[in-house]
Order: structure tokens, then sequence, then C-alpha cells
């Protein structure tokens, strides 16, 4: 019990750095796709040339900055958790309210991280199922603020679980990490195309697909039933609730990338196995 503790917790304080850093992904990433695929559109119609160049916008530049008064993030205001609490979850520049969300991203990404030390340890198998947590916390919030599941994580989650599944840093034999991931991915392909033809509509994106198969190669195969179970009862409840509330958004949809991901966080917890045990069946 002390070891796993030991274990947990320098991981947990990494977990709070990355959830501050996963803040920045959630906002940024988004803007960075849509910037993307405005230069491609104008390379495309041949107007590049006459388009001004933007102010250089990524991942690390400009500086964090309050959205309301333009206030640059002194490096003692972004410590994760901790600087929250101290402002008075506001602004230290104009006051105004700082969402909770952001130290809850932070704080959510500190706790997986802690377990997945108290779970195995400091080492390679930790810190891979720590990389697989943040990923999905990421795609959960991108999914549900713009319904994107950028290529950018959902393929390296992809590759990372069968490449951890090849070398050993999961239990998942890379055989049934294969056909997870292509067991995945072809799964909701089939039904996207079932309801399309069905009904004219799109029900859900590619990235769900990419998702979906990224899972598989984490769980494996034998994973893939009991995870689309789960996410699809939790997505009904949830999409019912927000249409008895009237909170459905232009379009009335509801993104399943988020469903997907708490059913791969609780795989990562209980086991797939305990999904089917949860839903009663």
């Amino acid at each position: 019990m002390i070891s796993g503790l030991l274990d947990a917790l320098p991981l947990g304080v990494l977990g709070l750095l990355v959830g501050s850093f996963l803040n920045v992904v959630i906002h940024r990433l988004p803007k960075m796709m849509e910037m993307r695929w405005a230069a491609e559109c104008a390379e495309l119609h041949g107007h590049a040339d006459s388009q001004p160049d933007a102010p250089k916008f990524n991942l690390m530049v400009p500086r964090s900055r309050c959205p309301s008064c333009g206030h640059q993030i002194r490096w003692f205001e972004n410590i994760p958790v901790v600087s929250y609490v101290a402002l008075g979850g506001k602004c230290a520049g104009c006051k105004t309210p700082i969402s909770l969300r952001y130290p809850a991203i932070e704080a959510l990404t500190g706790g997986l991280f802690a377990w997945c030390g108290w779970r195995w340890g400091m080492g390679w198998e930790a810190l891979v199922w720590c990389g697989f947590a943040a990923s999905l916390v990421a795609l959960t919030f991108i999914d549900w603020d713009t319904t994107l599941l950028p290529d950018d994580i959902t393929l390296p989650l992809l590759w990372a679980g069968l490449c951890a599944s090849a070398i050993g840093l999961t239990q998942t034999p890379v055989i049934s990490a294969l056909w997870g991931a292509v067991g995945g991915y072809l799964s909701l392909w089939l039904v996207y195309w079932a309801f399309k033809l069905a009904t004219g509509k799109e029900g859900m994106g590619y990235g769900d697909f990419k998702l979906f198969a990224a899972l598989g190669a984490w769980f494996g195969w034998q994973a893939l039933i009991p995870m689309i179970l789960m996410a699809s009862v939790i997505g009904a409840i949830v999409g019912i609730g927000i249409k008895l509330f009237a909170q459905l958004r232009e379009g009335g949809y509801v993104p399943f990338g988020p469903f997907l991901a708490l059913s791969g966080l609780t795989s990562l917890f209980f086991g797939p196995q305990a999904i089917l045990a949860a839903i009663g069946l």
C-alpha cells in the first residue's frame, strides 16, 4: 500500500501538469485545424498569395491570455489547481470569473495518472496508460465542444495501442489488438452506412470510427461489445436528458466520442467485462 502511494504521488503531480497542457490542447487544437482548413481552401482556389500572413498560433505560441482583458498569464498564475484557488477563480487582471472546467480537467488528469501509478507502479506500463488516459480526456472535451475528433490524437492513440501490445507494455495480445483495431473501425463504419442509407443522414463522424479502433487496439477485440454497449447506453441517457431540458445544440446532435472515451476509461479502471455487469448483461 505504501509503495503504491509513493508511485502514485509523482505521477499524480505529473498528471496535474499534463492536465494544464490539455486545457491548451482542447482550446487551441480545433482552432489550429480550422486555420489549416482555411489555408488549404485558399490554396485550392488560388488565393493563397493574397492571404495576409497570420500571427503564429500553435500549442506553444502565443502565451496564454485572459480572453476578456488580454492579461498575459504569468507562471505563478498557471500552477495547476493551486493558482485557481489562490486567485479565487478570477482573472488577476480584470477579475472575470475563470471557468471551473480548467482546474477540473487538471484534477481529473492528475487523478487518472495517480491511479495508473498506484496500479502499475513507476514504469513504462504506467506511463503508456497515462498517455492513453490523457488522450481520452482531450478527445472528450474537444468532441463535446466542437464535434471534432482530431486525427492528430486518434491516429497516434491507435498506433500507440498496437505498438504497446507488440512490445508487451499492455496485457492485450498483439493479434487481439490488431483485430480489435480492425473490428472497432469496421463496426462503426457499417453502422454509419446502414444509418445513412436508411435515413439519408449521417449519424456519426469518421473520428468515432478511429477512436473505437484505438480502443480496440488497447483492449482487444473481446472488449468491443462491452465498450460499445456502455457508450450507447450512457449516450442515450444523456441525450434524452438533454432533450428533456431543451439543451440540444443546433442540429439536434449529441457527440458520441465522449461516451466512447468514458467506456475506455471505465475499461482502464475495471476491465471490459465489468461494464457488462454494470449495465446488467
